[in-house]
Order: C-alpha cells, then structure tokens, then sequence
C-alpha cells in the first residue's frame, strides 16, 4: 500500500480494515487519515474506479465501515468519522492516479531532494513503469521528467478551469448534472443597465 494512500502506522492499521469493507461495496480507498485534536477525526476519501462518487455513496460507506470499526475496535479513544469523496484538486495517491489525470496540472512533493527541489508543478504526463512523468518549466522550456512513485511524499492535482470542465463533464455524463433543472442566465446589457440607475 501507498504511504500517499496512508501515511501513520494507524493510518495503514485503518486502511487494512477498511479496504477490503471499501471494495466490496465497489469503492476504491483513495485516503485515510486519523487527526489530531480534542476528539480525533477519522477521515477517508473514497471513490468509484470510474470517479464519481456521491453524497449518497459517502453514507453507505460510513455504516459500513462504522459496523466494521465498532467490532474491531482499533482505537481506543472516542473519534469522529468523516467520508467524503477526494474532490476536485483531489489527492494523487495511486500510480493509477497520474495516468488518469495526465494533461492536468499537479503539485507534487518528494521525500528526499532531487536536483535541488522537492516541489514539482507541472503537467501530468502519464506513467512509465513505477515512475510518474511530469512535465515541468526549466529556464522557460517544458522539460518532462521522472519521478519513482515510491519518492513522493504528497501530490494532488491543482485546480484549474479545464479541470473543472472535465469533473463538470464527467458529472454530467453520469446523469448526475441534469442541465433542465437549471433556469437559463440571462445577461444585461451594460448600456441599458447604466440608463435605468438615471
């Protein structure tokens, strides 16, 4: 399993339970991750192999993993569950991952030092092997290189106009955005705005 998936000990604990409770119900586990604070919160990211995932879905998943916790007890203190889908700067954290967004802008991060940095922002360019190839600018060229996937210590997508179309698109491809239910935008005319403030 990917640190990226679950980074903690506990984190990779909760994801051996979850996982197999996860993809039986046809999800896949994109993040796990216990936080800190007065009460812990367990949150987990889930998603459908085609994306897509729902409000709806995000329910059925925290019964389910919620019966499996309360058997397994894992933990000892009180915690609060949180699921939700990755979103849409989502988080990359399966090789499969950079090969599904390649054209999309990312930020990602290293665990060691590579050439100087362990920032890259960039173009996805797919994946070659266990190396995520990512385009980035160097001395204002395009340059694309490699990075192993074992390297990285976090990398999301980031939030950009095309990528929002795609996630519109996707939704809407999937029946989830019904274009009817909206009331056509009507738009004034900065002239005749002007005249009826006089």
């Amino acid at each position: 399993m990917s640190d990226l998936i679950a980074k903690a000990a506990i984190d990779r604990r909760m994801a051996e339970i979850i996982t197999p409770v996860i993809e039986d119900m046809g999800y896949e586990l994109v993040r796990v991750r216990l936080q800190g604070g007065k009460t812990s919160t367990l949150q987990i990211m889930a998603d459908r192999p085609e994306g897509g995932i729902e409000v709806d879905d995000c329910a059925k998943i925290s019964t389910a993993v919620s019966a499996v916790l309360d058997v397994e007890d894992p933990l000892t203190d009180a915690y609060t569950l949180e699921v939700s889908s990755p979103g849409i700067d989502r988080p990359l954290t399966r090789l499969k991952d950079f090969d599904m967004w390649q054209g999309y802008e990312a930020k990602v991060e290293t665990t060691e030092m590579i050439d100087g940095q362990r920032r890259f922002k960039g173009e996805l360019a797919g994946v070659e092997g266990d190396e995520i190839l990512i385009t980035i600018q160097q001395n204002g060229e395009p340059v694309t290189i490699g990075l192993e996937f074992e390297w990285l210590s976090d990398a999301k997508l980031v939030l950009t106009d095309d990528l929002i179309k795609e996630m519109l698109r996707q939704r809407k491809d999937a029946g989830v955005v019904d274009e009817t239910a909206f009331d056509e935008i009507q738009t004034e005319d900065p002239a005749t705005e002007s005249q009826d403030e006089d």
